[in-house]
């Protein structure tokens, strides 16, 4: 990611970390709208899973610009998530939920360049998740 792109995301999910509750809400109804054969897969409390996801979401992008640090974290959330039944494609599912959450919530400041920003965020980093998905049983 560029020094910009960081930025980016960083600042723009500053905006985000005020209504992070509806946030989070919106995203599990999104997802969940996209594909409902992925409601099984959140057997807990949706609430008390979004409010972990925007914590592992706030942890990420505040060290965006260390990403070597925060690598290792990420790939033993995609090793742990084979065991929760999530498959490759269901990633997609996931960005497709995670933008549309964001220029909800962001409304006009979601710019072009703001979501191509995050886009990169996603792409490196459920990247990683896959690929530690992929050897969790080596």
């Amino acid at each position: 990611m560029t020094p910009q792109e960081i930025t980016l995301v960083q600042s723009s999910w500053q905006k985000v970390v005020p209504i992070k509750e509806k946030a989070a809400e919106l995203f599990y109804g999104k997802l969940f709208e996209m594909d409902p054969s992925l409601r099984p897969l959140f057997k807990g409390d949706t609430v008390e899973q979004g409010r972990k996801l925007m914590a592992m979401i706030n942890a990420v992008v505040t060290k965006l610009d260390q990403l070597d640090d925060i690598v290792p974290a990420v790939q033993e959330l995609g090793r742990r998530h084979v065991a929760y039944g999530v498959k490759d494609e269901d990633y997609d599912t996931v960005a497709g939920a995670l933008l549309w959450t964001l220029g909800a919530g962001l409304g006009d400041a979601f710019t072009d360049e703001v979501k191509g920003a995050w886009t990169s965020a996603y792409v490196i980093l459920a990247g990683a998740m896959k690929d530690a998905a992929a050897t969790a049983w080596d």
